[in-house]
């Protein structure tokens, strides 16, 4: 079974793009993946930056895919995740792959 984590900007964004998120990860377990979804984690003590992306990065290497979500380009944070899912092998795909 795919392990498959959510990557996509969020910061600056209305509700911190979670909609996005979350409909993403409905779409995949519907399909019956099994999904790590940032949009998900607790906020973390320091309400940092780097403090939410150590929990992503975390998430992130326990999958053996990566999906993008729309605007990932001009996300500092989704370029990181991508780069170490690069680096990591996953296999890179765009949520638009699963639309219905």
């Amino acid at each position: 079974m795919n392990r498959i984590y959510i990557c996509g900007p969020m910061t600056g964004l209305p509700e911190f793009n979670y909609p996005a998120f979350n409909s993403a990860a409905e779409v995949l377990r519907g399909m019956g993946a099994a999904v790590e979804n940032p949009a998900e984690n607790p906020e973390p003590e320091c309400k940092s930056w780097s403090g939410y992306m150590r929990l992503s990065l975390a998430q992130l290497v326990k999958c053996n895919v990566l999906v993008v979500l729309p605007g990932w380009f001009w996300s500092r944070g989704a370029r990181v995740e991508i780069f170490v899912a690069f680096i990591l092998g996953l296999k890179i795909q765009h949520i638009r792959d699963f639309a219905e």
